[in-house]
């Protein structure tokens, strides 16, 4: 039975991750090239039922940036009838992957490639959006979006007070609204998003002034929206194209949601993820989305951590936020289209620029020097330059080739125990291939003892288990748990001093 201050809080958050979502959900679905209706619905799903089911207890889901890229490329090339199969398949193969517990193996991707690739998207992202901030329609790509600038700023800036130059005048507006009051908010009001603000703005002007720019079309009834799969679309899910899809959409949605958990439970001292568990419920909201007709779903660390921060302390908040979409939008759906296109793409050029995230770059280089760096840039350029595939391929295969003279040794890891301390004893070479192993043996540590990690016995580390082990030890000193590091006795690789320095002043 929760207690009345948890049941309080928990309604307090899911109002603030509610009034976060919406926006989200409007603007992602507008950068997917669909109808918003369809960002609705993923965005009740997300909170309801992946609530309900979640094995990270304070993350939010919903529609997500990340995959908007994906999406829009992809109606654009098969149609919007073609996403129900699609997210059906992937979300069985997301409950599959979850049943068979290889959910770890997905945190075994290099930090440099995850982030690479949520920097590609957030670029993808601003220069599509910078179309709509204008009043036109983004291109599929990130190359045709560049050419078809001059165009877009051809409209823009024609004879007289066009119809673009407005919608970009309001855009700006809420753009500067938005960035102004992240910036200079007053403390009592610290939870009131800033893309809330800035929607408020735009609509607030466009409604006021009657300005003649396009807004966001909302239909009577989310029923009439839901499109059920068809026959013929599961007879063409045996096309190449479809195929690669549906695994790029399964794998990067399950990627961005795990990546997500692991950032949630930095952010608080509570339950620990399932991650098994987490695979299973993302995979069961994705089907239900693709059967509704709606956008495929991750766990979402723009709402998560509006959720924590206002006070969440259960799964409650995140279902409750998907109760409010729902009421919202069967209640008051005029309220919704009021709101401008323009100031929706502010918002996600905001969003785009916080995936694009520099300082992960300039951490990977403090701590890693220049491999990791390489790494993440040649993602980067694949992903804008050619397609996400692509990109996390390349960024994947440079990652093996990094490691490749010692993926063929394994990492041990001994474990004694006295009175006070356990003991573990790090023996061979750690490298991405070993991270569930690492995770397993530090995740199962009982509480409330002292632990000591030995690196005698270690010859290499790469950056992935590196950050795997430096993100532990920050939540072990937060908990406030006493951790001692040994280091490698010198004349071992290079690389194996600076990180056991680094992981040293983790525990200082």
């Amino acid at each position: 039975m929760m207690s009345s201050s948890v049941v309080s809080r928990d309604f307090a958050s899911s109002l603030v991750v509610f009034l976060v979502a919406i926006p989200l959900c409007l603007g992602i679905a507008v950068a997917s090239g669909v109808p918003v209706a369809m960002g609705l619905i993923s965005g009740i799903v997300g909170g309801i039922v992946v609530g309900l089911l979640a094995g990270s207890p304070l993350q939010v889901s919903g529609p997500a940036a990340g995959l908007a890229v994906i999406v829009f490329g992809f109606v654009e090339q098969y149609g919007i009838a073609m996403l129900g199969p699609v997210l059906i398949v992937a979300g069985l193969l997301q409950c599959l992957a979850g049943f068979l517990k290889i959910g770890s193996w997905f945190r075994a991707i290099s930090p440099a490639v995850v982030h690479g690739m949520l920097a590609g998207i957030g670029i993808l992202i601003i220069l599509g959006q910078v179309h709509v901030l204008m009043g036109a329609r983004p291109a599929a790509g990130g190359i045709e979006n560049v050419t078809a600038m001059e165009q877009t700023l051809g409209r823009v800036w024609g004879a007289g007070l066009t119809r673009e130059s407005v919608a970009l005048l309001v855009g700006l507006i809420s753009l500067l609204a938005m960035v102004a009051w992240e910036k200079f908010r007053p403390k009592p009001l610290m939870l009131v998003p800033g893309a809330l603000v800035g929607v408020a703005a735009g609509t607030i002007l466009t409604a006021g002034m009657k300005l003649p720019i396009a807004r966001v079309e909302v239909p009577s009834s989310l029923i009439d929206n839901i499109s059920l799969p068809t026959l013929e679309g599961f007879a063409r899910m045996a096309e190449p194209g479809i195929i690669l899809a549906t695994l790029v959409i399964a794998v990067i949605a399950s990627a961005e949601t795990l990546l997500s958990s692991a950032a949630v439970d930095r952010m608080h001292d509570g339950v620990r993820t399932r991650f098994n568990k987490e695979l299973f419920a993302q995979g069961i909201g994705n089907g239900l989305c693709g059967l509704l007709g709606a956008l495929p779903i991750t766990g979402v660390i723009v709402r998560s951590s509006a959720n924590i921060q206002a006070g969440a302390r259960s799964r409650a908040s995140a279902v409750l936020h998907g109760v409010w979409i729902l009421g919202l939008v069967a209640l008051l759906p005029q309220v919704l289209a009021m709101v401008p296109l323009t100031a929706l793409a502010a918002v996600l050029l905001v969003t785009g620029w916080r995936l694009i995230s520099l300082h992960h770059v300039r951490h990977l280089f403090d701590h890693h020097g220049w491999v990791p760096v390489g790494i993440w840039t040649a993602t980067v350029a694949m992903v804008v330059l050619q397609d996400l595939l692509v990109g996390v391929a390349l960024g994947l295969a440079l990652s093996i080739l990094e490691i490749l003279p010692y993926l063929r040794r394994k990492l041990a890891i001994d474990r004694l125990e006295d009175d006070e301390t356990i003991h573990l004893d790090l023996v061979g070479v750690a490298t991405c291939k070993d991270v569930p192993v690492l995770l397993n043996a530090l995740e199962t540590l009982p509480e409330g003892r002292k632990i000591r990690i030995a690196g005698a016995r270690l010859h290499y580390l790469d950056h992935t288990s590196a950050e795997t082990l430096r993100e532990w030890l920050k939540r072990q000193k937060k908990s406030g748990r006493l951790v001692e590091i040994e280091h490698p006795p010198i004349g071992r690789h290079r690389r194996l001093k600076p990180i056991f320095e680094k992981l040293s002043e983790e525990v200082a």
